[in-house]
């Protein structure tokens, strides 16, 4: 077998074009070796060679799937790879979802086998773990050695069709698929052996781990609503009009902190939704239907809550990463408790 022929797909930002500013570039293919591209291809060490590289844009990947798979599907088909690997998106949610989606494709329609890498929270992983081989990555770019490291080895075997080991051993997230296999002990002894150790309080490892799901304990309820200060926030994507902050539609990697002092009404002129997960018609004819500031108003008026709190918070919850999802309300929950806010309504869709 001669040297293994691979095609890399990146976004536009690994790819050295821009950030969100050119987040629409549309699919573009060069015969050259692109950033990230470099080190993956250094990691072959001689066995693969990267012909081909892939860029397109977060958002018009995201925002046109079935155009922008049609598009590379062309251009990964006219180099007939032996092998196709995408990323690392690590947690950057729509690049994640752009790599499990054409990763898929390839491997599906096309048959050629894939890989790609991101960060077990990305909401790609979640997605595509269970079609295509996802190496698990640290959450930022800072991690690329280490994502390099692993993805070279194991697209290595992916391509020569060789036995892949446990996800432990190659690096993979676990795709919840179960083998059988001979062991010395029977279950029912593994699993004393388990208990006992965990008794004593030494190390153990799992047979079938669980979920980890957080639990949060609820504050107590508030004394008094009619002085207490409310605020709003919501995964909802509502916005001021023309979206100001650029809040992607979906895998958001921001939210927005927006001034309602004076306004009683949100309507098609003043507000509409950045969220890509719903119907937005109703939503930018009268956005209190996502935010439900017209009745707070008349609450406040009445004097059945003390007052609306200024500002809102916002970001859209579609496809976007726990890990995105914690930071965002670590930092909203910080300013609402310096501000005085006593309560707060959270509203999706």
């Amino acid at each position: 077998m001669g040297k293994i022929k691979v095609v890399h797909y990146i976004n536009q930002f690994f790819a050295g074009i821009g950030g969100e500013e050119k987040a629409d570039y549309k699919p573009e293919i060069r015969e050259e070796i692109v950033g990230p591209g470099m080190a993956l291809n250094a990691g072959f060490k001689g066995e693969a060679e990267i012909v081909a590289t892939i860029i397109c844009g977060d958002s018009y990947f995201n925002e046109n799937v079935e155009e922008a798979k049609a598009e590379i599907l062309k251009m990964v088909k006219q180099y007939n790879p032996d092998l196709f690997v995408a990323g690392p998106a690590f947690n950057a949610g729509r690049y994640g979802v752009a790599c499990g989606t054409i990763a898929d494709a390839v491997q599906s329609e096309l048959g050629i086998p894939v890989m790609t890498g991101m960060y077990v929270e990305n909401p790609g992983a979640d997605m595509y773990k269970k079609s295509v081989y996802i190496v698990s990555t640290r959450n930022s770019a800072a991690g690329m050695r280490d994502a390099v490291k692993k993805m070279a080895p194991l697209a290595l075997k992916i391509a020569k069709g060789e036995e892949i080991g446990s996800p432990e051993e190659e690096h993979y997230i676990p795709r919840g698929i179960r083998k059988n296999y001979f062991t010395e002990k029977r279950g029912s002894e593994r699993a004393v052996d388990m208990l006992l150790k965990k008794l004593k309080g030494d190390e153990f490892v799992t047979e079938f781990p669980m979920p980890d799901f957080d639990r949060v304990d609820p504050n107590p309820a508030v004394k008094d609503i009619t002085k207490a200060t409310i605020a709003i926030v919501t995964s909802g994507g509502a916005v001021p009009k023309g979206n100001p902050d650029h809040i992607e539609s979906s895998s958001a990697s921001k939210y927005g902190k927006y001034d309602i002092e004076g306004i009683d009404d949100l309507n098609s002129e003043n507000g509409e939704t950045a969220h890509g997960g719903y119907d937005p018609v109703y939503a930018n004819e009268d956005l209190d239907r996502v935010i439900p500031v017209d009745v707070l108003r008349d609450l406040e008026k009445e004097g059945k809550i003390g007052k609306l709190h200024r500002y809102y918070y916002s970001t859209v919850g579609n496809g976007t990463a726990v890990a995105s999802a914690k930071k965002f309300a670590e930092e909203i929950g910080k300013e609402l408790v310096a501000d005085g806010v006593d309560a707060v309504i959270l509203t999706s869709t």
